[in-house]
């Protein structure tokens, strides 16, 4: 019985498996036949989507009944969900039965609990743009997707330059497949400097001109940012993530924690590899310093959130920020 439940924000990602089951389960010549798309709000959408499911497949392929923005596990009536408990285990295995939805399923419901019975669940929430081991996993698991090999390097680079934007990464990824269209070597970081749109990586070199103390370089960022329309609550939680990981790095180390292992599982940090670089990262500084960002970086976020203006009070708290760093008597 194929259903799956594919929630989360990252609806680009989302789209992209639908349109691969989309190809491997049905036969163009019987598109028409065998393939429905039913919008979650309609009335009985998922009664419909039910006997949709329990119709025999008309010629070659498979059936496939997509649900889409299914509310199925936020709410359920009574009678839907006997449907639910009478169908899910009947469907044929050559029907198909997909459920999309922005909405973290509602685990409580018994309508939530029977899908995930017979279901295959999988979320798709943007990754956090601090988290650099995802991001890089994430490029090597799309470029491979679609045939393009990068260097190590060239991969590191590309998932700065986009972040945790899927959407882009692969419009890039795949302008990056025609370019090497003929050739059979990987692309080097040249070649992603140059056809590559950096967007979201300014994000975090702005939190690295922070904690260098260049307020310049900072302030430089922040219009930049501003201009490109970046939203000023998405630059704040970049930032909240980047300190925090350095927070929590730092007071480890300075602790006396030698376990790279322990020190990564603190920090939430995927591969404990990467803190031979955040030691020599954070040899210039302390924990004191580190720890009096949170303060300041919360007081952004609730002055944000209160309708403070975006420019005016990114620069300011970037500048309080700032001085932390160019203080070098502060260091301890």
């Amino acid at each position: 019985m194929p259903i799956y439940l594919l929630w989360g924000e990252d609806d680009f990602a989302i789209v992209q498996v639908v349109k691969k089951q989309q190809e491997t389960i049905l036969d163009p010549n019987w598109l028409q036949f065998n393939y429905d798309k039913i919008a979650g709000d309609q009335p009985n959408a998922m009664v419909e989507a039910l006997n949709q499911a329990m119709t025999p497949v008309f010629g070659m392929g498979g059936r496939l009944v997509w649900v889409m923005d299914a509310t199925i596990c936020q709410q359920c009536s009574e009678e839907v969900l006997s449907q639910l408990q009478r169908t899910l285990p009947a469907i044929p295995e050559n029907s198909h039965l997909l459920l999309t939805s922005s909405k973290k399923p509602d685990r409580r419901l018994k309508s939530t609990k029977l899908i995930e019975k017979y279901a295959k669940v999988q979320e798709f929430s943007p990754l956090s743009p601090w988290k650099t081991d995802e991001l890089i996993n994430q490029v090597k698991h799309v470029s491979q997707e679609i045939g393009v090999k990068l260097t190590p390097k060239a991969t590191a680079l590309l998932a700065e330059s986009v972040g945790n934007n899927t959407r882009q990464l692969w419009n890039e990824l795949e302008k990056l497949r025609l370019y090497n269209l003929d050739q059979t070597t990987a692309l080097d970081t040249d070649i992603i400097t140059t056809l590559v749109n950096a967007s979201t990586q300014t994000s975090l070199q702005l939190a690295q001109a922070i904690r260098q103390g260049n307020q310049e370089q900072s302030l430089q960022l922040i219009a930049d940012l501003i201009a490109r329309n970046e939203p000023a609550l998405k630059i704040v939680a970049t930032l909240v993530g980047q300190f925090r990981t350095w927070t929590i790095v730092k007071l480890q180390i300075e602790s006396g924690q030698k376990d790279d292992k322990i020190i990564a599982k603190a920090a939430d940090i995927a591969n404990p590899k990467r803190l031979y670089f955040l030691r020599k990262e954070l040899q210039s500084f302390s924990g004191k310093q580190l720890l009096k960002t949170l303060p300041i970086l919360l007081a952004l976020e609730f002055s944000l959130k209160r309708g403070g203006d975006s420019l005016a009070t990114l620069q300011t708290k970037t500048i309080e920020l700032c001085q932390i760093f160019s203080r070098t008597d502060s260091i301890v």
